[in-house]
C-alpha cells in the first residue's frame, strides 16, 4: 500500500475541501494510460483502499493499484509556486 505523510494528507484534505461540497467525494490515486499516476475525484467503490485524515477519507486507491504501491510514497514539496503533491519511489511491476 501507499504512504502518505501527514504534510501530504493535510494538503489531500485541503484540495478536496476546496474543489467539493460532496460528502461523498473522494480523491482518487489512479494509473493513468500514460503509465504515470493520477489524481482524480470520485466517490468511494467497495475494496477500495482508504487514506483518512481527520476522520475524512482524503484518498481511495483500488485495491490492485494500492497492492502494486508498495515502497511508494506521496508527500509535498514547498515551492515557490506553493505545495505540490510529489510520488517517491517507484511502484513494483
Amino acid at each position: 500500500m501507499v504512504t502518505v505523510t501527514e504534510s501530504a494528507k493535510q494538503e489531500l484534505k485541503k484540495i478536496l475541501l476546496n474543489y467539493t461540497d460532496m460528502s461523498q467525494a473522494r480523491l482518487r490515486l489512479v494509473n493513468r494510460e500514460d503509465g504515470e499516476l493520477g489524481l482524480g475525484m470520485d466517490i468511494e467503490m467497495p475494496g477500495d483502499r482508504r487514506i483518512e485524515y481527520d476522520g475524512l477519507a482524503v484518498l481511495v486507491v483500488e485495491e490492485t493499484l494500492a497492492e502494486n504501491l508498495t515502497g511508494v510514497t506521496i508527500d509535498v514539496d514547498k515551492t515557490p509556486n506553493g505545495s505540490e503533491l510529489v510520488i517517491l519511489g517507484k511502484p513494483r511491476d
